[in-house]
């Protein structure tokens, strides 16, 4: 993970992500690419007079979280971009080759009743590029234990392990696998991968619903330190194709979330 990346919502948020991230990357010599998006205001009429007033405006919230945090010996590239933020994320997530991406559950509307906000949502939905969602205020700390819950134990898009085999590697962590079957699980789905087996510490296989209740049934067993998911277009990531939300109700996590890349049925 030597490229990530970290998209600003709010001042605040920017800050707790641009200080996880820091810590990453100073374990392995990595950059952290800090951005701000601002859409494009060109229906307005004073067009110039609003893009000065944007650009003037990012480049300040930039400058707030680099004050935010210590930054010495990791270096950081900020940048201000005028788009589509969904747009500009995926184009400087392949210009840069980033490995990761670090956001908020929610990056600017603040609800009690939502686990992922609209916007991080979305780049959930829109990139290839594996995820780190940290919860407001949550402190680093070394991944001795990641708890990965999954339905479907085989992975037909290549280097979806890739972040969990560095997990392994750089904190010694120890994966604890949880296997979830639910109804409608297929004889394929059962069967694990062995570049998945190789990676275990432990493995817990259990029938439930849903992955969700799954989760809900072994974490405080577990009691791991990152939870990790593959994204999907079923259970609690359904919601995200319908409404580009998803609420407590249907999934949470008060520890760091890691989701995989590619998108499993």
């Amino acid at each position: 993970m030597k490229n990530i990346l970290v998209p600003v919502g709010t001042t605040e948020s920017g800050i707790n992500n641009l200080k996880y991230a820091l810590n990453l990357a100073s374990i392995n010599g990595g950059k952290v690419f800090l951005i701000s998006v601002y859409e494009d205001e060109s229906k307005l009429k004073d067009i110039a007079n609003v893009n000065e007033f944007w650009i003037n405006e990012k480049r300040q919230q930039l400058k707030d979280v680099m004050n935010g945090v210590n930054s010495e010996g990791v270096e950081v590239i900020t940048q201000s971009i005028k788009g589509n933020p969904f747009e500009e994320i995926k184009k400087i997530s392949k210009k840069e080759n980033i490995d990761l991406i670090v956001l908020s559950p929610q990056s600017i509307e603040i609800d009690d009743k939502v686990y992922l906000g609209t916007t991080t949502a979305k780049i959930l939905k829109q990139t290839e590029i594996p995820l780190l969602i940290v919860p407001n205020g949550y402190l680093f700390r070394k991944f001795d234990s990641i708890l990965f819950a999954f339905k479907n134990g085989h992975f037909k898009k290549e280097n979806v392990l890739e972040p969990l085999k560095y997990m392994k590697s750089t904190f010694d962590s120890k994966i604890n696998l949880l296997h979830v079957i639910t109804p409608e699980a297929t004889e394929e789905s059962k069967e694990i991968d062995t570049e998945l087996t190789t990676l275990k510490s432990s493995l817990t296989t259990t029938k439930n619903a849903t992955t969700f209740q799954g989760v809900l049934e072994h974490f405080q067993s577990h009691n791991p330190d990152m939870l990790c998911v593959v994204r999907r277009k079923r259970g609690f990531f359904k919601k995200l194709w319908e409404k580009n939300i998803i609420l407590k109700r249907d999934f949470h996590t008060s520890k760091p979330l890691l989701v995989l890349s590619g998108i499993q049925e």
